[in-house]
């Protein structure tokens, strides 16, 4: 009887957690799904074009970027998108900055791998929506520099 309690207590912990697993996304699957929608401005740099701009400007190491702009979505895409945004879940990233201001939420996820940025990841909810990656191997001392410089000019 008592192995049966048990097994009940952890069934129900388990359905009690399910809905909440199943609902969360990975970056991946955000960027695959909301590319398709209809009106969404898809813009992807890759490895070719990056190399060409390195010739002319200094790159700090990215490979490709991918952009997905929802300004010509509807209200019920954007929406959408800001819950799965809040439901975003990916064990792959860490949050770098997490911003909130009004009813805009702004994060920047980062893969760290080898003590290089692999990945980084804007996501940008509320009235005007946007996920943005970028690709690379870039050194968070680049990041760094980048931040000063334009902490400076403001």
């Amino acid at each position: 009887m008592k192995r049966f309690q048990t097994v009940t207590v952890w069934l129900t912990v388990l359905l009690l957690f399910c809905p909440t697993i199943h609902a969360q996304k990975s970056v991946d699957q955000l960027f695959n799904d909301f590319s398709k929608e209809e009106n969404v401005q898809h813009v992807g740099i890759g490895g070719f074009t990056m190399t060409i701009a390195g010739l002319f400007h200094d790159v700090m190491g990215v490979k490709g970027i991918e952009v997905l702009s929802f300004d010509e979505c509807d209200n019920a895409v954007k929406e959408r998108l800001n819950r799965e945004i809040a439901a975003l879940k990916d064990s792959r990233y860490e949050t770098m900055i997490s911003v909130n201001e009004n009813k805009e939420r702004t994060k920047i996820l980062v893969k760290i791998e080898d003590e290089l940025i692999r990945e980084l990841i804007v996501v940008t909810s509320g009235d005007d929506p946007a996920l943005v990656r970028i690709k690379g191997k870039i050194k968070p001392s680049d990041i760094e520099k980048i931040v000063n410089e334009n902490s400076k000019k403001n």
